[in-house]
């Protein structure tokens, strides 16, 4: 048996000996910390609490000894019909398989439960599965054999929807988890924390806290916050932790061997032996993951611990399992505006999980403030949009004639026809327009300086402190890949695997030049956008329509705006496959190191084509397209876009606010929807008989164990929390690079959030299979993505604000050239008078052949009149405008920049509170190894009869 292999290879005596004790006694210098053995909720079911005895002996029954045993000769016999050829022939499928976990409910309610195996003792923490059908067969048997040696026990069960299916459930024993607890440096609490605050509480004035705790109670209740006693498995685990070592285990407090370690850590370990096993010779046939390639195995995935629902109410039968808790106190929609149990996310699904729903919650909470007052921005235009100077001569102004938007078909048109159009600008462009600005590009400074210092808590709490990226393991193909090249880590001072930078340059180069060919791509794109809306112009300026006729300003910006929008989706599929192709072609050192390659390769491409675009409006749309009688052409055949009188502001809006309404949707309806959908075809196919696999009618879903359960969900996205992360932080820039153009940015932005935290909830609890625990002390590369967008969002928003909006030239028309220039006080709108017919120049329609309209018309640009010396030069007041246009841009930067790196400068990284605490504890903690240690030795003096002494032996 593996435990007997186990258990008799050399440990220290010491160990040997505690292994034996059923329970350790804490330290007479410190309480023991109860929660590590507290990590299930009161009312789950009692076996979940069935303790393992410390060294598991080989099972009497002839079904569990033939499970648990390993192959023989390189073979196993417990395969199906089709693999007899490899491995032993079996005699039945019962003497294989035994009974059902299905006929087994009511015997044993441990094993029927689907968290255990049939002996209802040995927990599961992995589950791989495999078609019998598949023709891998002698991988899958040199693999199972290998797991075995490295001491897990395997058993297999085959599906009750499908008969081409079959189960194997992986558990680990103590001693293999101790092993491998110890390989990968896993903390582990050993004694409960001793804050040094502790001696300010009772200096204080008791009185004085009894007073603050009565006048606390008589206020009404934060509705957001979670009851404690609705999460009563969420008691602080106060503990001082190591690095776990089975030579200093009696350092640290064991309870229980069942729950010291939590089910996300036993799945974490079984992932680690997984991913380095062999199932070939050669240093390369290693890893679940080529056999998952490969098709030798379809899915490997932890359990989830049960069903997320329950006939009895959780407030008076409280919760069956973690899963069912969260999904009663995260995952449901009614508990929308309630804070998130992060520690009980981060003890189910792992940090790296954890820490995006925490940076996803404080994001949404910090866009509140963000939100009111882009609201209040945009509700001062509303009501000044009526009395604005600007709309009302657009509107009044009957008699102007604007020139002619194509040459041939097109007609001249009244300045009037476009009032609606001002009006509508005037939402958008208006007083409010900078201070908005402003307010946004420090509110992203202090969102992501505040978020350092939460982080920095979090990490704290969940023991991520001294937990580095040098601890995080090679990924199997980067050992496979780099084996025969080897160097010692300047770290650990070990021998690994080395890539040479020769090798590193070439591949770098070849995956810049794809992400250079990607993005010239998404450049083709956006010209082809830029034609269609050229040509779509002159078709809507002369259209038979009146209203099309009318309005053909948003018809143009409309449908070239769907347009763009159904090319940034399609390309969006493309480039996920070209940037894990280059990615994968890198050969990252390790997993974090292939995440941010490949998020920041998925960033670029993405941010590119969701944005060029929206950047030609900006900052190219009208400012090439010359002049009436000599216009620029593309391809001389179509001519360039002009704006509109009252600005180009209105088409950046009409763009922003279309694709991030509609990308929203697409990407909610994606996230769910489609999960939905696909599990709903898998429950239907299972009530018609196996999904095509011959399976037994399964008519209650209930009746199936909980590993057919999860094999029916969806898998989690191959790419981790990339995709999660994209779709936030490309919003982030939507709410800031260009949010001087559109105020209720930030609005839509809080709206899709609150429902994305509850939607990715429900999918992470209800839809997907539970996935990986990973570790994680930070959110990776997109902190280094936020920063720079926030950089750009301060350049964008000047440019903005300087080139695309009419702020400026209303600027200098009201104190240079308008009616209150030489005046101390004044009123805006008086001042703005005559800054229409200031801002149009004349055109002389009788220099066009052929020309039959009235003799003069106008055009929005600073331009001579054609009966002057120099007709159609720049005026003065053009010069004065640019002028005006470039110092604003260096002023509005150099101030916003100085304020965010004031900002950033008030606000430390790391609360002072913490620092402190954690320096005392990390005094604290040298203390309590020395005396565990001393004590330690001494209890052993003390057995082996020799003298006892007080001093360090």
């Amino acid at each position: 048996d593996v435990h007997s292999s186990l258990s008799s290879s050399g440990m220290h005596t010491s160990i040997s000996e505690i292994l034996k004790e059923k329970s350790l006694k804490p330290s007479r210098r410190s309480l023991p910390c109860l929660a590590q053995s507290q990590t299930h909720p009161i009312n789950l079911n009692h076996f979940l609490s069935v303790p393992l005895s410390p060294e598991p002996k080989p099972e009497v029954d002839g079904l569990s000894q033939s499970i648990s045993t390993s192959c023989k000769d390189g073979k196993d016999h417990y395969m199906e019909e089709s693999e007899v050829t490899t491995c032993e022939t079996r005699a039945d499928d019962s003497s294989v398989f035994g009974t059902p976990a299905s006929l087994l409910q009511g015997k044993n309610p441990a094993a029927s439960s689907g968290l255990f195996f049939r002996d209802g003792k040995k927990r599961i923490d992995y589950i791989l599965v495999y078609k019998k059908s598949s023709p891998q067969v002698e991988k899958r048997c040199t693999f199972e054999k290998n797991l075995r040696a490295e001491g897990l026990m395997l058993e297999k069960e085959p599906s009750l929807t499908n008969n081409d299916i079959m189960f194997v459930k992986v558990n680990a024993p103590w001693d293999t988890l101790c092993k491998y607890a110890e390989q990968m440096n896993i903390r582990m609490p050993f004694r409960k924390k001793c804050y040094f605050t502790d001696w300010k509480s009772k200096t204080l004035s008791s009185r004085f806290h009894l007073r603050c705790r009565q006048i606390k109670s008589w206020l009404p209740k934060n509705p957001m916050k979670l009851d404690k006693e609705a999460l009563p498995d969420l008691e602080e685990t106060d503990c001082y932790t190591a690095p776990f070592s089975r030579a200093r285990m009696h350092h640290f407090t064991i309870n229980n061997k069942e729950t010291f370690f939590s089910n996300s850590t036993r799945s974490r370990i079984v992932h680690h032996v997984l991913q380095r096993t062999k199932y070939e010779d050669g240093k390369s046939k290693m890893g679940i993951n080529r056999l998952l390639g490969n098709n030798t195995y379809e899915a490997a995935f932890p359990p989830h611990e049960g069903g997320y629902k329950s006939r009895h109410p959780i407030k008076t039968h409280g919760a069956q399992n973690h899963r069912h808790l969260l999904y009663e106190r995260w995952a449901r929609w009614g508990i929308w505006y309630k804070y998130q149990p992060l520690d009980l996310i981060r003890r189910y699904f792992g940090e790296k999980i954890g820490l995006y729903f925490a940076w996803l919650g404080w994001y949404t909470g910090m866009l509140i403030p963000a939100a009111l007052v882009g609201v209040f921005v945009f509700l001062y235009g509303l009501f000044t949009m009526d009395s604005s100077q600007v709309s009302k001569e657009i509107c009044e102004a009957n008699t102007t004639i604007m020139c002619a938007m194509c040459e041939d078909t097109c007609e001249p048109w009244t300045l009037s026809d476009s009032c609606v159009y001002a009006k509508v600008t005037h939402l958008f462009d208006n007083g409010g327009t900078v201070f908005f600005a402003i307010f946004m590009a420090i509110w992203a400074t202090v969102f992501l300086e505040f978020w350092k210092r939460r982080r920095a808590e979090l990490t704290y709490d969940w023991d991520l402190i001294d937990w580095e990226e040098e601890e995080e393991e090679l990924r199997p193909q980067f050992e496979a890949k780099y084996s025969r090249v080897e160097r010692v880590n300047p770290i650990s001072g070990k021998p690994e695997p080395f890539q040479p930078f020769s090798d590193k340059l070439s591949r770098l180069m070849v995956s810049v030049s794809g992400i250079f060919f990607m993005i010239s791509l998404v450049l083709t794109a956006v010209f082809a956008v830029v034609v269609f809306r050229l040509i779509v112009m002159e078709k809507f300026a002369s259209f038979n329509w009146k209203f099309v006729k009318k309005n053909w300003q948003f018809a143009t910006s409309g449908t070239g705006v769907c347009i763009n929008f159904m090319i940034i989706m399609s390309l969006n599929v493309v480039y996920e496959k070209v940037a894990y192709l280059l990615t994968n072609l890198e050969h990252p050192r390790t997993e974090s190191e292939w995440e941010n390659s490949f998020a920041l390769k998925m960033f670029l491409f993405q941010f590119v084509n969701l944005n060029s675009s929206t950047f030609y409006i900006a900052f190219f749309l009208g400012r090439f397209a010359g002049r009436p009688g000599k216009y620029n052409k593309l391809f001389n055949r179509w001519r360039l876009e002009e704006c509109h009188p009252s600005g180009c502001l209105i088409d950046l809006c009409l763009q922003m606010g279309v694709i991030m309404f509609f990308k929203q949707i697409w990407n909610n309806f994606m996230e769910l929807g489609y999960p939905l959908l696909q599990n709903w075809w898998s429950r239907r196919k299972i009530k018609k008989g196996g999904g095509g696999g011959g399976g037994q009618n399964v008519e209650n879903k209930a009746q199936l164990p909980q590993w057919d359960k999860d094999w029916n969900l969806q898998p989690m996205n191959a790419h981790g929390l990339v995709d999660e992360y994209l779709e936030m932080v490309l919003q982030f820039g939507f709410t800031t690079i260009f949010v001087a153009a559109f105020p209720l940015a930030p609005l839509l932005a809080l709206l899709n959030n609150i429902i994305e935290i509850r939607l990715d909830a429900y999918k992470f609890v209800t839809q997907w299979r539970r996935p990986m625990p990973a570790r994680a002390t930070d959110i990776g590369i997109w902190h280094g993505i936020l920063e720079g967008i926030g950089v750009l969002a301060v350049i964008t928003n000047a440019f903005v604000i300087a080139i695309t909006s009419d702020y400026i030239p209303r600027f200098v028309y009201t104190f240079k050239y308008g009616p209150c220039m030489n005046k101390a006080h004044h009123h805006e709108d008086e001042c703005l008078r005559g800054y229409m017919n200031s801002s149009l120049s004349v055109f002389d329609m009788s220099e066009l052949k052929n020309s039959s309209q009235p003799r003069y018309c106008r055009y929005r640009d600073y331009r001579a009149p054609p009966w002057s010396s120099v007709p159609y030069e720049f005026t003065l007041q053009f010069w004065h405008v640019l002028a005006a246009r470039l110092a604003f841009i260096i002023v509005f930067e150099h101030l916003v920049f100085g304020i965010k790196s004031f900002i950033a400068y008030l606000i430390p990284d790391m609360p002072k509170d913490l620092c402190d605490r954690m320096r005392r504890e990390k005094y604290l903690m040298q203390e309590m190894m020395y005396e565990a240690e001393l004590e330690h030795l001494q209890k052993e003096r003390k057995k082996n009869g020799r003298r006892y002494h007080h001093e360090w032996p």
